[in-house]
């Protein structure tokens, strides 16, 4: 059954992939019971997150499954099992545990992305470094960030910057916590002709303490990108913790009084039954969704993301 599976998917999204010059995609994604995985494409390579199925199976059935499984992903998709990276997704793994980094082979390439080339390591991270679910909220950023100032928060490896860079915007200002992943988007930024400086800002910090500090110094933006965690309790920062059903309204507050007037925030959150707070908009921000547009045609997961679009008054 999966093999049968990738083999149609694969001939489908071959043709739809060349016309949108993307390299990499979603083939699979649990959409049979008895195989609980993700598969993705990348370029001639294969990354597979394995989920663990009945609470009573015995490791050796587990075993048995496993290698069931990535014969099948080798056979039909006519992949060496070298090119096949495999992720395990136990279910008691913590919800903040995509950051942590969990081998270092350094199995990196790049991928080409609607025109734009992108660096992922497909090996040493439970991600890639690359979000694909996003890819057409990314295309909206490009669309709508000509000649304006671009704040992009909790920006992993800036895919989005890079995306505002290309859409020709006039400065860009990219905020994460984690030095690793700003030297990543510093990477992504040069593979596609920009560089760091006072265009391109790259800030290593805590996102939520880097907003406080921008409210008080007044900055203005006319367009920011908030994708936050669904949880994280990093000592790096500055509060204990951050959830976003409990953080949400003081997040957006944050960031709309970043937006100079006519501004726009794109928020989105990958949190299953997340429920916006409507009472954390003010009667002048027009809120709306956006998450039927922004699910990609690979994915048959429309639940995978939600996103929001909000307006400021001129």
């Amino acid at each position: 059954m999966l093999a049968n599976r990738l083999r149609k998917r694969q001939r489908h999204l071959q043709k739809w992939a060349r016309r949108q010059d993307v390299s990499c995609y979603r083939l699979y994604e649990r959409d049979i019971p008895e195989y609980p995985a993700i598969i993705d494409w990348y370029d001639g390579a294969v990354v597979a997150w394995l989920y663990g199925r009945a609470r009573d199976e015995t490791p050796d059935q587990q075993a048995t499954w496993r290698a069931h499984t990535l014969a099948e992903i080798q056979a039909r998709l006519d992949v060496a099992p070298t090119q096949i990276f495999v992720k395990e997704r136990a279910r008691q793994q913590g919800l903040d545990v995509q950051y942590e980094r969990l081998a270092q082979k350094g199995h990196i390439r790049l991928v080409r992305e609607q025109g734009l080339i992108f660096e992922v390591n497909l090996s040493d991270y439970l991600d890639t470094g690359l979000f694909l679910d996003h890819r057409q909220t990314r295309a909206l950023v490009r669309e709508r960030a000509t000649g304006k100032r671009v704040l992009n928060l909790f920006a992993y490896t800036g895919s989005f910057t890079v995306y505002a860079a290309h859409g020709r915007a006039y400065a860009t200002t990219t905020v994460d916590l984690s030095q690793t992943y700003s030297e990543w988007a510093a990477r992504n930024l040069a593979h596609n002709g920009f560089a760091v400086g006072k265009q391109h800002r790259l800030i290593t910090a805590d996102c939520l303490a880097y907003l406080a500090e921008a409210v008080a110094r007044r900055e203005q933006y006319d367009l920011i990108i908030c994708d936050p965690p669904t949880f994280s309790n990093s000592k790096r920062m500055q509060q204990a913790s951050f959830a976003i059903d409990r953080d949400h309204p003081a997040l957006i507050q944050n960031c709309l009084r970043l937006l100079a007037p006519g501004g726009e925030l794109f928020f989105s959150t990958n949190a299953r039954r997340f429920k916006l707070d409507l009472t954390a908009i003010p009667p002048l921000v027009t809120c709306t969704e956006l998450t039927p547009q922004t699910i990609p045609e690979d994915f048959h997961n429309k639940q995978i993301h939600r996103c929001w679009q909000l307006f400021t008054e001129e």
